[in-house]
């Protein structure tokens, strides 16, 4: 009874194993996300674009919507796929300064106006620094790219960033 309790178990597991999706490529696979979509970090998921001399450029970002989740950031990421990203909407307009502490990857931190246009970039930040990264003014949101994507984009200030409720 043991023995045969052991073959139908392992040759379950082994079932299971043969037919599991290896987690990188459950994501790779995963369409466009959709307003309510959750990230594998348990925050929504929502499109955004930047619209650029006349250039459109899609993105995939987690947003940060509460004071933790804003704290936590992009921190111990080891990777940021080229069209992902995290923007930090604020409820109301203030001046932004960020830090890379246990940030391991390189970002471009873009701080976003209320109506949407890019006030200014910080350009491919230096992993774990503690130095402030500030905004110049004011500003109602920062979104956070990939290190070096934002010039790779030619995205400026000045250009417009859309997301879920910004239309």
């Amino acid at each position: 009874m043991v023995m045969k309790w052991c073959a139908t178990t392992i040759a379950t597991l082994a079932l299971v194993a043969c037919n599991a999706t290896a987690p990188s490529d459950a994501i790779a696979q995963r369409p466009a996300a959709d307003a309510g979509t959750l990230s594998p970090a348990g925050l929504q998921l929502v499109p955004l674009t930047i619209d650029s001399k006349g250039k459109r450029h899609t993105f995939t970002v987690e947003v940060a919507g509460t004071s933790q989740e804003q704290a936590q950031g992009l921190m111990f990421r080891t990777e940021l796929a080229p069209d992902a990203g995290m923007i930090f909407p604020f409820p109301t307009l203030k001046p932004a300064s960020f830090w890379m502490k246990n940030t391991v990857i390189p970002l471009d931190i873009i701080f976003v106006r209320a109506d949407g246009s890019i006030e200014s970039i910080a350009a491919n930040t230096t992993p774990y620094s503690l130095d402030a990264v500030s905004s110049q003014g004011p500003v109602a949101a920062v979104l956070e790219l990939a290190g070096g994507r934002a010039a790779q984009l030619g995205i400026k200030p000045g250009d417009i960033v859309k997301w879920q409720t910004r239309r």
